[in-house]
């Protein structure tokens, strides 16, 4: 396939201009995963005769292949609780084998490799714990290692439920943010599956950290391809299949281009992520506001029912006294003193009064 006809397939043709797009609405909003370096693998095979890999941290199984199909004959896959379908595709992979367990505790079990890839918990003493193990038992070996970059170059991050023995620093389950320092609510949230160191920084702190500690105490250099939360490749000093493997990447680790759109990349996530978070506030007040005009609305309907009970019983008791007046009326009238004897008192009492004086 020409040159030509390769960039057709990936960005379009006058004929199918959308194939750039239908590729990039397939992808997730957040690249994360590791067989987005299969290019950078192949470099590594490509020097290395690799026919054992170890992969701490297995997600579906696709990169767990992608080994076995750049070369390796066998893939163990160490993953602490595998879901059952990732036991069902690892089982139709003869290459590929299920280790389950915690990475400290299986590898000692598990057939020296050529190639181990760490992508499983991302804090300083799990990574430390896997590092000291490694360049002691296999210094041979080359270690891949993912997430060497924001958010946990520096800082812890702790799979929930937490592993005996991992956590050293005090963790919030607010996240990090590109925009400022701090853990922040709306920031890259565990969501109840991991928590974050809250302060980053410091000794025993992040993956960055204890690979920089491992190679201070045994040696070797670290290559970082600035891409999709950084990846490390551990290499040997002295070692002339490293130094071409270090040569062969440098268009990868040299790239000042990759670590600007990574770091676009995390700001404009972080970001998305902000206005969820803002977005789901302004939702979670308009509910409020809801619900208090709801309340307010059956406190008017419960004013107004009783208002109009009251209107209702006082038109009653208004008719009751008409009622009641009507009635005196009507007795008064059957009681009243006929008007002829009413003069004949009145003349009566006038002369009375008359007799009264002349006396």
């Amino acid at each position: 396939m020409t040159l030509v006809a390769e960039a057709a397939n990936e960005v379009g043709t006058r004929q199918d201009p959308h194939v750039q797009a239908r590729s990039a609405r397939q992808q997730p909003l957040l690249l994360h995963s590791m067989a987005l370096f299969r290019e950078v693998l192949a470099v590594v095979f490509e020097h290395r005769p690799i026919r054992t890999v170890v992969e701490v941290g297995v997600e579906t199984g696709q990169v767990s292949a992608c080994y076995a199909e750049l070369g390796a004959e066998a893939v163990h896959c160490v993953e602490p609780a595998p879901t059952e379908q990732l036991r069902r595709t690892l089982a139709e992979h003869d290459a590929l084998h299920l280790v389950e367990g915690r990475s400290p505790d299986v590898l000692p079990e598990i057939p020296i490799a050529d190639l181990y890839v760490l992508d499983g918990d991302h804090n300083y003493a799990a990574v430390r714990a896997e590092l000291d193990w490694i360049l002691v038992n296999a210094p041979d070996a080359v270690v891949v290692l993912h997430d060497v970059l924001w958010p946990c170059s520096r800082r812890d991050l702790y799979y929930l439920p937490r592993s005996p023995g991992d956590q050293h620093h005090e963790s919030s389950d607010d996240g990090p943010t590109i925009w400022h320092d701090d853990l922040t609510p709306s920031g890259f949230v565990g969501a109840g599956q991991f928590t974050f160191a809250t302060t980053a920084g410091g000794e025993r702190n992040g993956v960055l950290t204890a690979t920089e500690d491992a190679i201070a105490e045994h040696g070797g250099r670290l290559e970082i391809v600035p891409a999709v939360f950084g990846l490390g490749v551990l290499l040997r000093e002295g070692s002339e299949a490293d130094q071409l493997i270090g040569e062969a990447l440098s268009p990868y680790t040299g790239s000042a281009l990759l670590s600007a759109m990574e770091n676009n990349r995390l700001a404009l996530y972080t970001r998305v992520l902000a206005m969820q978070a803002e977005a789901v506030a302004h939702a979670d007040e308009a509910d409020r506001q809801v619900r208090e005009l709801q309340d307010r609305n059956a406190e008017v309907a419960e004013l107004r029912s009783r208002c109009d009970e009251l209107i209702r019983r006082h038109a009653e008791e208004l008719d009751a006294l008409r009622n009641r007046n009507e009635e005196l009326g009507r007795q008064l009238d059957r009681e009243r003193v006929p008007k002829p004897v009413r003069e004949v008192v009145r003349i009566a009492r006038r002369a009375k009064r008359s007799l009264s004086r002349r006396a």
